[in-house]
Formats: structure tokens, sequence, C-alpha cells
């Protein structure tokens, strides 16, 4: 290799390392928040619904700024884009820590999940324009998901820890993390030449950001009341027909707009599309799982929160395996087989664990918790990697972002729903017996949902093959 490549090679691999670092943070971020509400309700004294809004001022945030954000950072540059929302992700993670009331909570993690929805997309992007398509473009993106899903996994141990400390370490820990990362990022990370920004010189597409950025906070604060479902179902509706309507308002006016926000013709890729809705019912499975397996060990198995975060830890063996095994899988089997086996792993993982019972040693939790380690870093890498295969360089940040909403939302459906199961399920009966009937119950939906999503997989692997075939079929009616 010559010297300017092998230098070109190495500047690469260090801006990679930064933009990790931001991934990790945002995982570890709401890992940790989870494992410490209780500790934050206690010396607060928040109430169950104002605790239940720190968690959903965040998802509003994220989902409802992601598609945004990811436009935006096409337009004006990804490196700009990326600094200028670190800078605010720092200062209000800070505000979190030094919060002394509920509302104070609210404003922080929603102006954080803001600054995410921006970092997200921007993020990716520039990973994907750092390195060309192939095995380099590969193996980045599978360090790159690797280290992301190690956040989400490694942040519940990470979270107990702090919290048995200080509930406010689960704030300033991400401050001193985010600072490090910014000087970093100031120095090592720049923008490539494939990431150029196209700039504003033909307009911005105000009224479809408002339209698109009202649509999706509606939405999600409607998936976010799926929790309550006994609580004003009435206004659940309207506020999903006003995120509806919307959504619609936005198609209209991109169909018109001379610039639009969104090209509106990137949703005609169904393997974008299948890509998306696979990830929102992979992760959202994901996340009602970990939901239900924290109430499983401490309400009703009495573990602590570090001992919990413990047990969880094999987990994070996806961290290992995404960035070395998940490759090398990919560029023997290709992206959409090695996606479906973690997802047929996945279901088996979760179906594994349906007749959970009291009495369960961890030794019989173990072997099913690593298989699923082993699931998740064998579904989020192919994920990330197809999240932008085939669009174009420009609209990277867009793809991006299109992914992260979905991820965003199936967090956001996954702990609404098995808490709406739960919660029908277990039908006021406080006792230990009805708490674990109503929780297997409940464990059904992260089942059903990883079973889906590799249906819809194994659709797009059958698919592609039948393209791949039409050629070769269209070449022998010639002939004939």
């Amino acid at each position: 290799m010559p010297t300017s490549a092998a230098h070109m090679d190495r500047r690469a691999w260090a801006q990679l390392l930064v933009l990790c670092g931001a991934v990790f943070l945002e995982g570890i971020d709401v890992a940790m928040l989870n494992v410490a509400l209780p500790s934050i309700r206690a010396d607060l004294g928040l109430s169950t619904g104002m605790l239940s809004g720190v968690i959903s001022a965040y998802v509003l945030g994220y989902g409802g700024f992601m598609l945004l954000g990811g436009r935006t950072a096409d337009l004006l540059g990804h490196r700009r884009v990326f600094l200028f929302w670190l800078v605010v992700f720092l200062l209000f993670s800070g505000l979190g820590g030094f919060a002394t009331s509920g509302w104070m909570l609210l404003a922080a993690r929603f102006v954080t999940g803001v600054a995410s929805a921006f970092m997200a997309p921007a993020g990716l992007a520039l990973v994907t324009a750092m390195f060309p398509a192939g095995p380099a473009r590969i193996r980045a993106l599978g360090v790159y998901a690797g280290t992301a899903a190690g956040g989400f996994t490694l942040g519940l141990v990470a979270g107990g820890l702090l919290t048995a400390i200080g509930w406010r370490w689960v704030f300033f820990a991400p401050v001193i993390l985010a600072a490090l990362l910014l000087a970093a990022a100031i120095v090592l990370v720049k923008e490539p030449e494939a990431a150029r920004p196209r700039g504003l010189s033909g307009g911005f597409d105000l009224v479809g950001a408002f339209s698109i950025t009202g649509a999706m906070l509606l939405l999600a604060y409607g998936v976010v009341r799926l929790e309550r479902p006994g609580d004003g179902a009435a206004l659940t509706v309207a506020v999903f027909a006003g995120g509806l309507v919307l959504l619609a308002a936005f198609v209209a006016i991109e169909h018109r707009a001379a610039n639009p926000l969104v090209r509106l013709g990137i949703l005609r890729s169904a393997a974008l599309v299948r890509t998306d809705l696979s990830a929102l019912l992979f992760i959202g499975a994901f996340a009602g799982f970990q939901f239900l397996m924290t109430l499983y060990l401490q309400e009703l198995r009495g573990w602590t929160t570090w001992q919990t975060g413990l047990a969880m830890l094999v987990l994070g063996i996806d961290t290992v395996l995404a960035p070395t095994l998940t490759p090398r899988l990919v560029n023997r089997f290709g992206n959409l087989r090695v996606l479906l086996g973690g997802l047929v792993l996945a279901a088996v993982a979760y179906g594994l664990f349906l007749p959970v019972g009291l009495d369960w040693a961890y030794a019989t939790m173990f072997p099913i918790m690593g298989l699923l380690g082993v699931a998740f870093a064998l579904a989020y890498g192919p994920l990330t990697m197809a999240a932008t295969e085939g669009v174009d360089e420009s609209e990277h940040g867009l793809a991006g972002g299109l992914f992260y909403t979905a991820i965003q939302f199936g967090t956001a459906l996954g702990l609404s729903a098995v808490t709406a199961v739960q919660v029908a399920a277990l039908g006021g009966d406080g006792s230990r017996g009805a708490g674990l009937d109503a929780l297997r119950i409940a464990l059904t939906v992260p089942f059903v949902a990883a079973l889906a999503a590799a249906a819809i997989t194994a659709f797009g692997l059958r698919a592609r093959a039948a393209k791949a075939a039409e050629p070769a079929g269209e070449a022998i009616k010639i002939t004939a």
C-alpha cells in the first residue's frame, strides 16, 4: 500500500473511532437512565406519570426531529451538524445531572433526544462517506454497529454501578465522555469529498420541515400513550389522527416543493423499506424484552440494580462479535442471509424465555441471554449496512434519518406494547404469581415481533434471488 493511501486509511479509522464513541455515548445514555429511574423517583419524589414522561421526552425529541436532522446534515454538512449537536448533547446532559424537579429532567431529556436525532444520521453518513463501498465499508459499519449495540447492553451495567454511587452520575458520566469526544472530533473528523454539503442555495423547505416534525412528534406521543390503554383513549386516537393528517400534508407539500426536504422517491426502494421495517420490529422486540427482564429480576426476584446489570452483561458479547465475526460472515454469505440468521436466533431466544419461572437459576438464563447477544451481533450490523445500501451518497443522511427513526419508533412501540399487554394481563392483581403470568404473556410480544422481522427479511432474500435470476431467464427465452 502506498504511503499516502496508508495515511488516509489510518486517518479514516481514527475518525471512525471518534464516531463510534459518539454512537456508543447515545446508547449508554439511554440504557443507564432506564436503570436509574427508581432511584430518581425516590430522590425527587416523582409521580409515575412524570417518571414515564422522562423516558417519553427523549423519545419525542429523537423521533420527532430525526428526519429533519438527517436532511439538514445532507444540506449543511455532516461534520458541522455533528459537532454542533454534540455540544448541545453535552450541555443538556449536564443539565439533567443538576435537575431538582421533574420538569428540569423533562426539558433536559427532550433536548438531548433532539441532539441525538441530528447526531445519529450525520455520524452514519460520515462513516459511509469515509469508506468506499465493499469490504472496507462492511468492516467499518460492523465496528460502528457493534459499538452502538454495545452501548445499549453495557449501559445497563454502567448504569447499575453509577446509580449505586448516585443517580446524578448517570448524567455526568456522558458529559465527561462527550467532552473528550468533542475535543477529538474537532481535530480528527473531516468532511469527506463524497459527503460535501449541497448548501441552501435552492432554499430550505420550511413548511415541509414543520409538517414532518409535527407529524413525528404527534405519532411518537401517540405511541408513548399506548402504554396506558385505559388513560384517555379518545385523546390517544386524536393524537394519532393529528399525526396522520400532518403526515399526509407533508406528502402533498413534498410533491409540489421545488426543493423538497425529503425526496419521496427514496421510499420507492423496497429494500430500504424492508430494512427499516425489520429494524423497527427487531429493536422494538429487544427494548420490550429488556424492560420485562428488568422487572422480572428486580421486582419479582428482588435483585438489586447492579446485580441486574451484571446479569445482562452477557448481552454485551455483541460488542466483540459485531466488529469481528459479522463482517466476515457478510463478506462470505451476504448481508441478508446473516441478518436472517440473527433474526431467527433472536426469535428462538425469546421463545426459550416464554416459560420463565420464579425458581429459574441464573445458569438457566445465561445461555439464552448469550444466544440473544449473538443474535444482536448478527442482526444489528447488517441492518446498519443495509440502511444506506443502493442510496446515493448525497442522501445518506436522509437514509440514516429514516433508519434511526424506525429504530426509535421501534423502541417506543416495543416498550408500549409490552407494558400495555402486561397491564391488561395483570388486571389489578398485585401478587407475585399474577405478576409472573402477566410477564409471560407480555414476553410473547418480542417473540412475535422477531418472527415478523425474520419473515420480512426472508421475503427480501427471496425477492433478491428472483431478481438476480431474471436476466438468466430472459436470455433462455431469447436463445429459444
